[in-house]
């Protein structure tokens, strides 16, 4: 199978440098006209410039594609919509949304300020949000979408001093699973890319030779099967130094207690049943965990 994105169009945010760099490079390799968004601030979120993104614009002329540098901030509703306007106005369709621009500011909870967290989230999800939602009625409208949300195993598995990053990363994947529900008839698929590279957010933390083998290069081919034609829809995929995983939330059979009096005490002797994974499955929707529920009411109590 071969991915071709020739006049496919996609908006890359976070793309001046780092992962959502080598996501745009190589999206216009395979075809794509790349909008190269960054604000062009710090790993903290402080400051900002167009020099990254119109560097890797160049990059991208300069090779032979198509793509346009925008600064607009993520966490500016009105800037996002600004930006998916002369997107539409040069190029009439937006097809690939790679959601990757992000900030860190990582300490203890107790540690942390709620400002700190508050800003976290709102790069991270809400900056999501803001561009999803900018380009959703577009793509429905066309019949034809791939969205890609960043999500990490921080926020899949959790990781010491992040909480605000690890909540934030998490709640991309509940956006994720519902937007993929809804945007299915539409052909709009949505997915999540939990990437392990060596960017400004790694310096310092491993040793060179790590660094090396973690190169965001590295990441990129999962980007581009998660927007390909043949895209699927509602997957974490995880990606770093080469390899490739997927994560899943699934749910385990678990057992039926009834509802007298005795149930807390029993629960707390057994939750090493409930936890049991054998058969366990990966549901389609919510309402599963309900189905199960009920079902199980019904076989233990004969009804």
């Amino acid at each position: 199978m071969t991915v071709n994105l020739n006049n496919r169009v996609a908006i890359v945010t976070g793309a001046g440098a780092g992962l959502g760099r080598e996501h745009a490079l190589l999206l216009a390799r395979l075809g794509a006209k790349v909008i190269v968004n960054d604000l062009g601030s710090d790993v903290n979120g402080q400051g900002g410039s167009t020099m990254a993104a119109q560097k890797v614009v160049d990059e991208i002329i300069a090779a032979g594609g198509e793509a346009i540098a925008n600064s607009a901030s993520v966490t500016n509703i009105e800037q996002v919509q600004q930006m998916v306007d002369e997107t539409i106005a040069r190029w009439g369709r937006v097809d690939i949304l790679v959601n990757n621009a992000g900030i860190l500011r990582d300490k203890t909870f107790s540690k942390m300020s709620l400002e700190d967290f508050r800003t976290v989230i709102d790069v991270h999800l809400m900056g999501a949000v803001n561009c999803t939602k900018a380009v959703w009625e577009i793509m429905r409208e066309q019949k034809y979408g791939r969205i890609v949300m960043t999500t990490s195993s921080s926020g899949l598995y959790g990781n010491f001093g992040q909480s605000n990053y690890s909540a934030a990363k998490m709640a991309l994947v509940g956006l994720m699973q519902t937007l993929a529900l809804e945007g299915e008839k539409y052909n709009v698929r949505v997915n999540c890319l939990a990437p392990t590279a060596a960017t400004r957010m790694l310096e310092g933390l491993l040793p060179e030779e790590a660094l090396k083998a973690l190169a965001p290069s590295a990441v990129s081919p999962a980007i581009a099967a998660l927007v390909s034609e043949d895209a699927p829809t509602r997957m974490i995929l995880c990606a770093g130094a080469g390899s490739f995983e997927a994560a899943h939330i699934t749910l385990t059979q678990g057992i039926h207690l009834g509802t007298d009096e005795q149930v807390p005490h029993v629960l707390a002797q057994r939750l090493a049943d409930v936890a049991d994974r054998t058969d366990e499955f990966v549901p389609v929707r919510g309402a599963a965990q309900g189905d199960l529920e009920l079902k199980k009411a019904s076989l233990t109590t004969g009804e």
